[in-house]
C-alpha cells in the first residue's frame, strides 16, 4: 500500500462512515505491503470510529503487513482476526444468539 492506495483507502472508509457504518471489517489477507501513511489511516479510522460508538477490526493481516502492524503495535490495540466468520461475530453485543 502507497501513498496513492492509502488515499483511495481513506476515501473509501470516509465514505462508508458518512452513510452511517460504526462496525468495520478491514480485511488485509491481500495487501503484501503497507507503508506508515496506510498505518495512520487505519489508526485514525479506528479512533474515529471508537468516539461514535463503533469499531474497527482486521482480518488477516500476513507477512510484511503483520510485521508492520506489529511493529507500531498496531495489533495489540486494534483486535485481529484470522476467521472471518469469528470477525463478524465479534461485532455481536455479549450474550447475543444468532439463530438459524
Amino acid at each position: 500500500m502507497d501513498t496513492g492506495e492509502s488515499e483511495l483507502l481513506s476515501k473509501h472508509l470516509r465514505e462508508l462512515t458518512a452513510t452511517g457504518k460504526r462496525k468495520l471489517l478491514l480485511n488485509l489477507a491481500n495487501l503484501s505491503q503497507i507503508d506508515s501513511s496506510g498505518v495512520s489511516i487505519i489508526v485514525e479510522m479506528c479512533v474515529s470510529l471508537k468516539r461514535t460508538g463503533g469499531a474497527l477490526k482486521l482480518l488477516s493481516p500476513r507477512g510484511r503487513v503483520r510485521d508492520v502492524l506489529r511493529v507500531f503495535r498496531i495489533l495489540e490495540v486494534i483486535p485481529n482476526f484470522e476467521n472471518e466468520i469469528e470477525a463478524l461475530e465479534s461485532f455481536q453485543p455479549q450474550g447475543f444468539l444468532a439463530t438459524s
